[in-house]
């Protein structure tokens, strides 16, 4: 079912393809989530947190939508630029082609899309190093298995989640290189980020194997990934938004993905005047990406294990480390 909240007042006033023009100018912001719902545990939620902490410093309100599939996303982003909702998130590389036409009819309106890149003036690009954040989980993996193997479950079988899988390998190989890797993929389509049952169904493959941590790189799927590993007595690690509360005692970590920093920022530019387009990327160095540990997995990982995942990514940021990308081509090298 289609969710439109949608508040408040003014239109905007902005100059073509270029910054706000002050930071006195009342903005409409607006957000338009990846599907599998605003409250997925895992990305999108990580979004919402970053909205919600704009919108409670600021008393702005912001319209938001959640679709209910990838066929709604131009329909949804093309009505908010008509209301004048300015700036406009995107969230998720899906609403790419909808975004690069739509942001086009709208020239002078503020787009922001959170990984993807869209090359057009009045669009802000946000992505990230996800295999730099990757590799740490992997070596924590490496360090806490008992077994010496494994597992990887992704969501929809594309290039970006491959980036997950290549950067968890490469780190397991760094803290272990006689460990074994187990991976599978949810799907090939969007389907695949929103299935709990199958990514259960596919841990329990892995740890009927003999994987005794599993890394759950898959939206709203992961949930189903982390519960089969609290059921069986393994080790999960979750994704994009600290998710180590969901399981205490058995998420080893969390491979943080700051798409709530991403979302605030780009909210906050807007409101402060300094909006700016273009592409960032994140990676450890720029806070982008990191690992969690905090109260619910804190007895999990050893004084050695955070000694050496913390020297680690300093050598990432120093360039000692490179962390292999795997969108660079298509291919897992270390």
């Amino acid at each position: 079912m289609k969710k439109w909240i949608v508040p408040f007042t003014a239109l905007l006033s902005v100059a073509a393809m270029a910054p706000f023009a002050s930071a006195q100018t009342a903005i409409k912001p607006a957000v338009i989530y990846s599907t599998g719902g605003k409250f997925d545990k895992s990305f999108n939620e990580g979004v919402s947190t970053g909205v919600e902490k704009f919108k409670k410093e600021t008393s702005s309100a912001v319209a938001e939508f959640e679709p209910a599939n990838e066929t709604q996303f131009e329909q949804a982003q093309r009505r908010f630029a008509q209301r004048g909702q300015d700036p406009i998130i995107a969230v998720g590389f899906s609403q790419a082609v909808a975004l690069a036409k739509v942001a086009k009819e709208f020239p002078n309106l503020h787009f922001t899309i959170i990984d993807s890149v869209v090359d057009l003036p009045n669009v802000q690009s946000i992505v990230f190093k996800e295999q730099e954040g990757s590799f740490l989980v992997g070596m924590l993996a490496a360090m806490a298995s008992q077994s010496g193997k494994v597992g990887f479950v992704g969501g929809m079988d594309i290039p970006l989640v491959r980036r997950f899988q290549c950067g968890f390998e490469q780190g397991i190989k760094y803290a272990n290189p006689k460990a074994e890797l187990i991976s599978n993929m949810t799907g090939t389509t969007p389907a695949a980020w929103n299935d709990p049952g199958r990514g259960a169904e596919l841990a329990k493959g892995q740890f009927d194997r003999g994987v005794d941590v599993v890394y759950a790189a898959a939206g709203s799927t992961g949930i189903g990934i982390l519960q089969a590993a609290k059921d069986r007595g393994k080790l999960g690690i979750g994704v994009d938004s600290n998710q180590d509360y969901l399981h205490p005692g058995t998420m080893l970590t969390s491979m943080l993905k700051r798409v709530d920093l991403a979302a605030y920022r780009s909210f906050k530019a807007a409101d402060d005047g300094s909006w700016k387009g273009g592409t960032q990327v994140l990676g450890l160095k720029e806070g982008g990406v990191d690992w969690a540990l905090d109260e619910y997995n804190e007895k999990l990982i050893t004084a050695d294990m955070k000694t050496k995942v913390e020297a680690a990514k300093a050598d990432i940021i120093a360039g000692k480390i490179n962390v292999h990308d795997y969108m660079s081509n298509n291919t897992c090298k270390y």
